[in-house]
């Protein structure tokens, strides 16, 4: 009697531990054009565990190029965040720690507490900082993802499933390819602390292995996107449900090798496109919380400059470059006035009438001819010196205030100084928010008049140079020298 009660109680553990099996879900796609070699489950909404740093992470990187804070940023540990249940770094409240170790942390350790930190730094809260998530999830085209939180703990609602993780294991490979080197370090420094990489095995024992993320909680079961290459391949894998660390990466091994036989030798890359950026401008008062009432028309407060529409400024630049040679002054002078005029938020019927006013009534301000008889200050001045001097001239339009800064940014070529000054004028403007207080300067060489800014850091040149490539503006950064 006693043996067979024993194992009636073996057989419900058994029973019971089957029935809280996560379900197995998984994808393989071909992440140069975004082609699906393999799927099952692959729209089934499950939990997606620590996969959902991904997406912490992808946002973390979006407002570090848009210039919500940057790598250095201290960060100041919220109370929430040092509560957070492991995985973690070990953060204590009110300490202070730079923004790179927090996305270090959460994409090397998986740290909870980093991600939530994370969250609440760029969008004040968790709650609000997954909104921002779910929205760009939405705009990536991941149909079936609502996130709940930055960390991926389970959470009633917070639901993804293996193509919509695909595909954000492939916007991270593409949209954010400066900091993907991230997810193959087999360990790094947190700031605190020394961490090591929780898909190292993976990294280890496949070949061409370079990524992405692990996940593990107890509803979720063992997930994993990874990412290998393999000479002009590269593929993504997904599963979801693995019932053991051993036992996801081997079918998640299995999974990339079928990739490979699938996948043609030679693609075209057809790179996803970046999503939309929104940052948290656009929640409305009730859902962050806050008590302010926002009047119709009335700009509301931020600390962040708002964002500019993308169009417009595209329309701006181009039409900067596109027109260089055919404006005479008195056009060129009204296209700053009316971009002046937008900045300001002026309507385009009101800056039309009144750069038509002022065109009428400026005075023509061109110097008369040079009398043929006029005798010069210096006859004994060599003429050859003359010459000399005025090819070596910088115009420098703008005072610098950048101090110690050492980069800059080059955005063209031109046939002439007043080209290249015009060009820099018409950026200026547009990228206001990141080119402020740069210095503007043309430079003459052997091959023409280089438009520069400069008195900019390294990561300032560096996002000033991605907006602007962005939008279809030649830039490339310049080195201190």
């Amino acid at each position: 009697m006693g043996l067979l009660l024993f194992l009636a109680v073996v057989v419900m553990l058994s029973l019971a531990s089957f029935a809280r099996a996560a379900p197995y879900a998984a994808m393989v796609m071909d992440a140069r054009t975004g082609e699906v070699l393999h799927s099952q489950n692959a729209n089934t909404q499950l939990h997606p565990a620590s996969l959902t740093k991904m997406m912490t992470l992808y946002i973390a990187f979006e407002a570090v190029r848009n210039g919500e804070l940057t790598m250095d940023t201290e960060i100041r540990i919220p109370q929430q965040a040092a509560n957070e249940p492991p995985s973690k770094l070990g953060l204590r409240a009110g300490q202070k720690i730079a923004f790179r170790y927090l996305v270090r942390a959460a994409a090397i350790k998986s740290a909870n507490d980093a991600a939530t930190a994370i969250g609440i730094a760029i969008s004040g809260s968790e709650a609000a900082f997954a909104r921002r998530m779910t929205r760009t999830a939405a705009a990536m085209g991941m149909t079936r993802t609502t996130f709940k939180n930055a960390h991926g703990l389970t959470e009633a609602g917070h639901l993804s499933t293996a193509q919509d993780m695909t595909i954000l294991g492939r916007h991270l490979l593409y949209d954010y390819p400066q900091y993907y080197n991230l997810f193959s370090r087999r360990e790094t420094s947190a700031g605190i602390k020394t961490v090591a990489n929780t898909n190292r095995r993976l990294l280890d024992a496949y070949e061409g292995a370079d990524g992405i993320k692990t996940g593990y909680t107890q509803a979720a079961g063992f997930n994993l996107v990874a990412s290998a290459k393999r000479g002009d391949k590269r593929v993504i894998a997904t599963v979801f449900g693995g019932k053991s660390s051993t036992a996801r990466n081997a079918k998640v091994a299995e999974l990339l090798d079928l990739g490979f036989r699938k996948a043609p030798a030679r693609a075209p890359i057809r790179a996803p496109g970046i999503p939309l950026y929104a940052g948290n401008d656009n929640l409305p008062a009730a859902e962050t919380g806050s008590k302010t009432v926002r009047v119709a028309g009335a700009p509301g407060s931020s600390l962040r400059p708002m964002a500019r529409p993308g169009g417009q400024i595209a329309t701006v630049v181009a039409q900067a470059v596109a027109e260089t040679a055919r404006q005479d002054e008195n056009r060129i002078q009204a296209g700053i006035s009316a971009a002046m005029a937008e900045a300001k938020g002026v309507t385009a019927e009101t800056t039309a009438a009144e750069i038509e006013r002022r065109s009428a009534a400026a005075p023509d301000v061109r110097p008369t001819m040079r009398p043929e008889n006029l005798v010069m200050a210096s006859a004994t001045t060599d003429l050859a010196e003359i010459e000399t001097a005025e090819a070596e001239r910088e115009v420098v339009t703008r005072l610098s205030t950048s101090g110690g800064h050492l980069w800059g940014i080059n955005i063209g070529r031109y046939s002439s100084r007043y080209d290249a000054e015009k060009v820099l004028l018409r950026t200026a403007l547009a990228e206001i928010n990141t080119l402020d207080g740069t210095l503007r300067k043309v430079n003459q060489s052997s091959k023409g008049f280089e438009a520069t800014f400069q008195g900019m850091t390294r990561d300032q040149a560096d996002l000033a140079c991605r907006r602007l490539t962005a939008r279809n503006v030649p830039c490339f950064m310049i080195g201190p020298s």
